[in-house]
């Protein structure tokens, strides 16, 4: 980071959302040190100016597909210093778990709508940049309800699935506790009892927790 600040670079096809993010990112305390409109130059301005955080969509041009995807995963493959947030109009579970690949560190997934929020949004950002994890927590829900469907969950109590779905979002326990009105002492047992419950060893780093509850979810545990 330059001068403590942290130095992002942006693609979104829309000019009118990029200057939006740009004033956004910027009031916030972060530079923007590059916006690219398609996915190729998105790769380039990475390669050029190593940033410390690339934000792109999923959906670029020119075929409003799978460009963005394509250019985070060569970025998440390439350039492992980069932090990389993707943003998506819509919840693409499949999407999420191929760009966690074994180490969500530094890697964030957000639907468009949770920008409007820029306290929630910037705060996203900062986590992302900083090497933490975010996962959307609209992403996170449908993931926790599939986990009910399939009946993984059904082992947990209701503070329990609280708990996880705050813990799939990327907050730490202090958090947690916060959110939830708990104690520190609380929610570490109830984190606990779920990484015991669905059968997952506790490794005690954050990303990788982040990590082993998406599987536990998003794949059927």
């Amino acid at each position: 980071m330059s001068g403590g600040r942290t130095r992002a670079v942006l693609a979104e096809d829309s000019a009118l959302l990029r200057a939006g993010l740009t004033h956004v990112l910027e009031h916030a305390g972060m530079e923007v040190v590059g916006v690219a409109g398609d996915a190729d130059r998105l790769l380039t301005l990475v390669a050029e100016l190593r940033p410390d955080l690339a934000i792109t969509d999923i959906r670029m041009p020119p075929t409003q597909t799978t460009e963005g995807l394509r250019a985070a995963r060569h970025i998440r493959r390439d350039h492992p210093g980069v932090g990389v947030l993707v943003l998506s109009q819509h919840v693409e579970t499949e999407t999420l778990f191929e760009l966690l690949g074994d180490d969500p560190a530094g890697f964030g997934y957000l639907l468009k709508d949770r920008i409007a929020d820029v306290a929630e949004f910037t705060a996203a950002v900062g986590r992302v940049a900083s090497g933490g994890s975010v996962i959307d927590p609209d992403v996170v829900a449908r993931l926790v309800a599939r986990g009910r469907r399939d009946r993984t969950l059904d082992r947990l109590t209701d503070r329990e699935r609280d708990v996880l779905g705050l813990m799939a979002q990327g907050r730490s326990n202090l958090a947690i506790a916060q959110a939830l009105v708990l104690s520190d002492k609380t929610v570490e047992t109830h984190v606990g009892h779920i990484f015991s419950k669905l059968g997952i060893e506790s490794t005690g780093q954050e990303h990788r927790r982040v990590l082993a509850v998406l599987t536990a979810l998003g794949r059927g545990g």
